[in-house]
């Protein structure tokens, strides 16, 4: 039994003619007599009573039809549902906690605010369990810091921040700008190994012959910040995340000699990722509420 079948039957049933269920199933009249003898060869019963003016439903084929139609009913809710599946399957990202914590606020907001009806899930973690994650299906969209990835993806950098030297103004320091070489030699309050910030660190002092030691290792920033704060070493820290303590003073910028970091910010997916229009519309306005972004990345509506 297909839907059509169960179409046939109900428009029979209805209107008391193999002739009036054709006209307005639009289908032929032997389709339609076929139809309701392969349904009442597979019931093994007759269901419908052929009269000499009308026809009507045996109760075999009555019963048939309670199943039927609750069947139909949810087919065309169905039909209905899916010319918009789109507007309503969810969507994922996993994000690195800087990116969460200052860029991706307002955009969500602004999409929610147009598409309520969208879930839109975020997970917070490490940039490299973020990579991790969009590898294995999790999430749709991966922002993170650092470098782009290896692998098949397309990334879009949509921002980013400098990375800045700080310590409590009572630190006692050498004579600013400070070399590398002296940084170097400085009780030092550093992200762990593999952070973004890090990462960057790290890579810029390889570059010049220099390697950090620090005293201090944390996958926590604030934490940094209440040592640095404390008087207790030189943090590296984005300068969103110390903006607040440098204003109010108690914590003041470095000078480092030919040292200047930047950490970009990307917006990573699969390569050969299907964009919806709603995903699409939500890649936009991250990569254009970006201060840094770059007009030429937006990604075009698919339906373009």
């Amino acid at each position: 039994m297909t839907i059509r079948h169960m179409e046939i039957l109900k428009a029979v049933s209805e209107t008391g003619s193999f002739t009036k269920a054709a006209r307005l199933l639009y289908i032929t009249q032997s389709a339609v007599s076929h139809a309701v003898q392969e349904l009442e060869t597979e019931a093994g019963t007759l269901l419908f009573d052929r009269l000499s003016k009308t026809i009507r439903l045996t109760e075999a084929g009555s019963l048939l039809l309670q199943d039927v139609l609750p069947i139909l009913a949810s087919c065309k809710a169905l039909e209905a549902k899916i010319k918009k599946l789109e507007r309503c399957a969810p969507i994922r990202l996993v994000s690195s906690i800087t990116i969460a914590s200052y860029f991706l606020p307002g955009p969500l907001r602004r999409f929610e605010a147009v598409h309520p009806e969208i879930p839109v899930t975020v997970n917070v973690v490490s940039a490299a369990n973020a990579i991790l994650e969009l590898q294995a299906g999790y999430a749709d969209i991966a922002l993170i810091e650092g470098l782009p990835p290896h692998g098949p993806y397309r990334s879009i950098p949509f921002s980013s921040y400098p990375l800045l030297a700080v310590c409590a103004p009572d630190y006692p320091r050498l004579s600013q700008p400070l070399s590398l070489s002296s940084l170097c030699k400085e009780r030092l309050l550093l992200r762990e190994k593999g952070s973004a910030i890090r990462d960057v660190l790290d890579s810029a002092l390889y570059l010049h012959g220099y390697t950090a030691y620090p005293l201090w290792t944390s996958v926590n920033s604030p934490a940094l910040i209440e040592a640095a704060r404390a008087g207790l070493g030189i943090t590296i820290l984005p300068d969103i995340l110390v903006k607040k303590a440098l204003e109010k003073g108690s914590l003041i910028s470095l000078e480092i000699e030919d040292l200047s970091l930047v950490n970009e910010l990307l917006l990573v997916m699969h390569r050969d990722k299907y964009l919806s229009a709603p995903l699409s519309e939500l890649v936009n306005l991250l990569v254009t509420n970006g201060s840094n972004s770059d007009k030429s990345e937006l990604l075009p509506h698919p339906d373009n």
